[in-house]
């Protein structure tokens, strides 16, 4: 049987994953291309050779997006397989009329051809949209099972921008590790939390080697938390599956890709940030949950947001900078950061785009909706570069940090600054330690 030409369509996460598990040893499919999006340069290299596998000795070529059409006519291209998250429906069919006008099949992988099986129990922890709150869910889930005497492994969603084979296999367990391995603020922001809690953070690119090595890990494993990323489905089959929806984007979960799906597979669904959400958002949210998965249990929660030195804020202009991709492709128009910024008495959040320096321009050039906040983007040496040299040029009094670790510790901010925390606390019972104390009983753990 001849076989078929396949581009994965892709942002450096999934699309891996979904070569590595579905493709890589299927002699019927040849993978001709990878495509990237979403994330800044990370077209234009190549799957390497020693992940690629024996049938692909030259690796396989990463190209932008854009050239798709193109590529899909001067590849001769049976099929294009739609692989990254966050999405809406109407960008997941817009990029399905372009694979199909150019003459290819458009494909969707599901859960049965990716999901790894684990020989630990597995909490997966999704969302609907980047910026629901996922990571401090599984903070909080990770807290309540070594409260219990547990060893608790985690694992996120891959953010391999830098030397692929290097990032095959992270592990993750003191500070030093993540400068040890280049890590940007991206991936910072999602590792250092752990770290500081003190379990073990795996990520990288091969899930199949990840997993086993987090099964195996010299700490010991008694759980694996999937800590999921991009708003993506799990890469390990849970045992138990806990969604996180936003009700400041009520209706985002009948309309978004994968996040619809995260609410159909949910065994719980955690409604975040009612304290600061409007009544009706929380409203609108819990009806399309029960409507799409009447079986799930609903968790409502706060978010509860605390800050360093609330006298740096009070009576201050102040910039806030907040977690990058939340603003980019998650869409937020607020976040951690506002919110304290106007809870503490400040009397300006300023406009950082009169000052924006360098790639940052191209940022919001591309997201021109992120309004008066800057995103923390810092996916290279050069982009926190000009993140650094934004801050001190914008024309503040004071600086308020809303990402998930200290900026201040890998930019030099040379204002006054403070740093914004966020915790998940239930409102609502059943709450996660009830649940969480079903599931340990269930496999045997307590």
């Amino acid at each position: 049987m001849a076989q078929r030409n396949v581009i994965i369509i892709g942002a450096a996460g999934r699309d891996f994953h979904n070569f590595n598990t579905r493709y890589r040893d299927d002699e019927s499919s040849k993978i001709v291309a990878f495509t990237a999006t979403q994330i800044p340069d990370i077209e234009g290299r190549r799957y390497p050779p020693d992940l690629a596998g024996p049938s692909y000795p030259d690796g396989i070529p990463i190209y932008p997006q854009e050239d798709l059409a193109r590529l899909i006519g001067e590849l001769n291209v049976d099929e294009c397989v739609f692989s990254y998250s966050d999405v809406s429906y109407q960008h997941v069919m817009g990029v399905s009329a372009i694979v199909q006008a150019a003459g290819a099949s458009f494909t969707m992988l599901g859960p049965g051809d990716t999901q790894l099986p684990s020989t630990r129990p597995v909490v997966s922890v999704c969302a609907v949209r980047t910026g629901s709150g996922k990571s401090q869910t599984s903070r909080r889930v990770i807290e309540i099972l070594m409260a219990r005497g547990l060893k608790v492994v985690a694992v996120r969603h891959p953010m391999p921008y830098g030397n692929l084979v290097a990032q095959t296999v992270q592990r993750f367990a003191e500070l030093a590790d993540l400068e040890k391995q280049d890590c940007t603020v991206e991936e910072m922001e999602e590792y250092e939390p752990h770290i500081v809690r003190g379990n073990v953070i795996y990520a990288g690119v091969d899930y199949e080697a990840i997993l086993r090595a987090a099964e195996d890990d010299p700490a010991g494993c008694d759980v694996i938390v999937w800590d999921g990323g991009n708003n993506d489905f799990s890469f390990f089959k849970p045992d138990l599956q806990i969604t996180v929806a936003d009700p400041h984007r009520p209706g985002h979960e009948l309309r978004y890709y994968p996040g619809e799906v995260n609410v159909r597979m949910a065994d719980v669904v955690v409604i975040n940030k009612v304290d600061s959400a409007d009544p009706e958002g929380v409203a609108t949210v819990r009806a399309n949950i029960t409507a799409l998965n009447p079986e799930a249990v609903i968790v409502e929660a706060s978010s509860t947001v605390r800050i360093d030195d609330p006298e740096i804020v009070r009576g201050k202009r102040v910039l806030v900078v907040e977690d990058g991709p939340t603003l980019t492709h998650g869409e937020m128009k607020i976040g951690a950061g506002v919110v304290a910024a106007r809870r503490h008495g400040a009397t300006e959040l300023v406009d950082p785009r009169p000052y924006l320096v360098g790639r940052l321009r191209e940022t919001f050039e591309i997201y021109p909706d992120i309004g008066t906040i800057l995103p923390a983007m810092g996916y290279g040496e050069e982009q926190l570069r000009d993140l650094e040299a934004t801050i001190n040029a914008t024309d503040c009094d004071a600086v308020v940090i809303g990402t998930p670790i200290d900026l201040s510790r890998i930019v030099d901010i040379k204002k006054p600054n403070t740093r914004v925390f966020y915790d998940l606390e239930e409102v609502t019972r059943p709450d996660l330690t009830d649940l969480l104390g079903g599931f340990v009983e269930e496999h045997g753990l307590a």
